[in-house]
């Protein structure tokens, strides 16, 4: 029986970040998908891999596709828009009791 162990990620759908490890080193692109299960991550025009297909009904000639393949989210970095590097997060707690994540170098708020 395999046990699976969580890790915690502050990064969701639709937030910029910069590759900081790997073949795209340097990269930044938009967040498509995260899996939590996994810890792994899919960024647009990051990783691109080439998959061959059958011709099929969606696709009436088959031929080779380029698409994302999805990256540990240990290889990437969130990116700040407001001081426009890669930063670390600070989740804080607001009055109201929503949580809050904060950019540790302007004290900028992430969310949108």
């Amino acid at each position: 029986m395999e046990m699976v162990i969580k890790q915690k990620c502050n990064m969701k759908k639709d937030d910029k970040v910069k590759v900081i490890s790997g073949k795209d080193a340097g990269k930044i692109g938009k967040i498509i998908k995260v899996d939590r299960k996994k810890s792994r991550i899919v960024v647009e025009h990051v990783n691109i891999v080439k998959k061959h297909t059958r011709a099929n009904v969606k696709n009436s000639k088959g031929g080779i596709l380029e698409t994302e393949a999805s990256i540990h989210w240990s290889n990437v970095m969130l990116m700040c828009n407001h001081c426009m590097a890669p930063i670390r997060v600070k989740i804080l707690t607001m009055e109201d009791g929503k949580k809050v994540r904060v950019c540790r170098k302007c004290n900028e708020q992430i969310d949108k």
